[in-house]
């Protein structure tokens, strides 16, 4: 049985870009009315009125402000009246569950937040008078606040600092954050000291102008490093060996400069910091020498393909956009999801809190599935997202590679490669993105328990638990890597995920060394772009903050710099590892199906020309030879060289 519930595999006969037809359709309909699912959510809590609640504010009764209530049954004080009181007001509004992430106090709808300190219970009877604004519960009277015995339990704790409300989500807040100290204690609670936390926050705070400077910077080196590491793609691995070199060089040379200024053990500090850092970069690049003098031979496939898929860029510069409005789209998702989740939170029946006695409203029956529901989009549609991100680079790659005149490319193959996906492909990234969900959701659930049960399972459930996740994780690695050559295949020869998944696959094995000596050696290259992006970023930083004497503690700005480096520098050379791998699997398909001969003409490159004559037939015993002229521009002679290609025996 085949993957599409074929009886009998037959051979696959590519033909580039020739037939274009809708693949996987069942899927699309399938991920549309899971999106309608996603979207009915939405409209259910704008229609029960939990977006209200969340927008506007309820109260401990379960009175939406600002607005007429109905009676809930068994709650007393429900069903009024709120039209004139738009804000919610806490009567302690610094009793904070962190754990549960909720505030407990006793919340009432309000006509005016209170805009001034209100030390006694004469204050607050003469602000209900004069601003008619009762900051008590709604059982007691204004004008007897001092005097009633309940005032200690139904009134706001004293003194009530002055607040405003929020723009849009009409809350009294304290003017003051020191009213939250509570809530800052627990969060710091990690820190021994405190100083060291208020050293921090001012290195940072001094050093706000450098650290966009250089966030800047670590963009702008990604995106020179993609264009540099494909243009001189035969010097690569001494391009990152000299950058290594230097940075361990400029560290040395700045501990040198630094250490006979050192006025203070703040700076001394620094120093050290400096030589350490000085000492990883020479083993590292130690280690650099020795695995780049080892593997000169198998870099020699990947720097070719690296120098096409830089000529890739210079004729897609557009691909280096494609980080941004991947990360634009998530934005907006992930920013549409948190909203609905709050929805949901203020959606369902009331029900009354029995260890804090307030009205809370909770989904209850099988509307509680709506969570689950909601956090299966969360990951389905982001892989989705990401999913066309690699259909649309791939279906751009392969215009390039089975273009023979590059002269001749679209106005904008990137366009037309998303056009093909909305109009055929659309299924089949959806196919694809869920197999990634069905696998990624028992790994969050598993990891879920193993915190939940941390520090009380024993060794050997601990154990087991992780190595569940570690198998769930390698499993979810390779099924990404598969799933993209599935789509490269799907934009060659536009057939469904499973035919394509099943025909990349057997390209693969059938070249598991190459792909082995690709992956390998291309993963571990690009990696050390992004070594080389955040050091020479991390050393600009110490370069500056070196000079930068307002406060002499680093940590936290380098670490700040040095993550956002990573994380810029990984979107974008996960673009180029795309372009690199789609570009093998053209490669892989080209040298199977052609031979050279008329009729069957390479579509590769001349680079990977040279690359594949000189690798793989050269010194070996062949089946059969025959001279086929290849014209090969030489740039440095300018003149037109021959070579011996072999002619597979059919």
């Amino acid at each position: 049985m085949g993957c599409c519930g074929s009886t009998e595999r037959t051979k696959r006969e590519w033909k580039p870009l020739e037939d274009r037809s809708c693949t996987d359709l069942p899927w699309f309909l399938l991920f549309t009315v899971f999106c309608v699912g996603m979207g009915s959510i939405c409209g259910f809590t704008i229609a029960t009125g939990g977006a209200g609640r969340l927008v506007f504010g309820y109260d401990s009764y379960g009175n939406t402000c600002g607005q007429r209530n109905e009676q809930i049954e068994g709650v007393r004080l429900s069903g009024l009246d709120q039209t004139d009181k738009k804000y919610v007001f806490f009567l302690d509004p610094c009793n904070i569950d962190i754990v549960q992430r909720k505030i407990k106090s006793m919340a009432l709808c309000v006509s005016l937040c209170p805009d001034e300190e209100l030390k006694t219970y004469q204050d607050l009877k003469r602000f209900a008078m004069h601003n008619g604004s009762e900051l008590c519960s709604y059982e007691l009277a204004g004008h007897k606040y001092p005097s009633l015995p309940e005032r200690f339990d139904k009134c706001p704790k004293l003194p009530v600092p002055p607040s405003k409300s929020l723009p849009v989500f009409n809350r009294c807040t304290p003017v003051d954050i020191s009213c939250y100290a509570k809530f800052a204690e627990a969060v710091v609670t990690f820190v021994s000291d405190n100083s060291v936390l208020h050293r921090l926050i001012g290195g940072v705070i001094a050093s706000k102008e450098i650290i966009v400077g250089l966030c800047l910077l670590a963009l702008g080196d990604d995106l020179i490093s993609m264009f540099v590491i494909s243009s001189i793609s035969g010097m690569l691995d001494r391009y990152k060996q000299y950058g290594q070199i230097c940075t361990h060089w400029g560290t040395r040379w700045n501990y040198y400069h630094a250490y006979p200024i050192v006025s203070d053990v703040h700076e001394e500090d620094n120093a050290q910091a400096l030589l350490v850092y000085a000492i990883a970069a020479t083993v590292f690049t130690v280690i650099l020498l020795l695995l780049m003098l080892f593997m000169r031979k198998r870099v020699a496939l990947t720097i070719a393909l690296f120098h096409v898929a830089g000529k890739v860029f210079i004729h897609l510069p557009l691909l280096t956009l494609q980080p941004f409005c991947t990360f634009l789209a998530l934005l907006l998702f992930w920013m549409y999801w948190g909203l609905v989740l709050l929805f949901l939170g203020t959606t369902g029946n009331p029900v009354q809190n029995e260890e804090t006695g307030l009205t809370e409203f909770r989904l209850t029956g099988t509307l509680q599935y709506m969570t689950w529901y909601h956090a299966v989009g969360l990951i389905w549609i982001s892989e989705f997202i990401l999913a066309c991100q690699q259909m649309t680079v791939a279906g751009a790659v392969v215009t390039y590679y089975y273009t023979r005149d590059k002269t001749r490319l679209p106005v904008t193959p990137i366009l037309s490669s998303v056009l093909r996906l909305m109009r055929y492909h659309l299924g089949t990234v959806a196919k694809g993105s869920f197999i990634i969900t069905l696998v990624k959701i028992p790994r969050l659930m598993l990891m879920y328990v193993h915190n939940q049960l941390k520090g009380k399972e024993n060794a050997f459930a601990r154990c087991m638990l992780k190595t569940c996740i570690c198998c769930l994780w390698c499993l979810e690695k390779c099924l990404n890597y598969l799933n993209q050559n599935a789509y490269a295949a799907t934009a060659i020869n536009s057939t469904s995920f499973c035919t394509s998944a099943r025909d990349a696959f057997v390209i693969l094995v059938e070249n598991a060394l190459r792909v082995a000596a690709i992956n390998a050696v291309g993963d571990f290259v690009l990696f050390l772009g992004k070594i080389l992006i955040v050091t020479s970023t991390a050393f600009a930083g110490v370069l500056l903050l070196n000079y930068q004497r307002d406060y002499a503690e680093w940590v936290l700005p380098l670490i700040i710099v040095c993550l956002f480096a990573f994380l810029v520098a990984h979107c974008f050379l996960s673009i180029f590892e795309i372009v690199v791998d789609v570009l093998f699997l053209c490669f892989a398909i080209d040298t199977k199906y052609n031979d050279g001969t008329p009729g069957k003409e390479f579509y590769m490159d001349k680079a990977l020309m040279v690359i594949y004559v000189k690798i793989w037939h050269t010194g070996g015993i062949l089946l059969k030879w025959e001279i086929i002229c290849v014209s090969i521009l030489d740039k440095n002679i300018n003149a037109t060289c021959k070579v011996l290609v072999p002619c597979f025996m059919s």
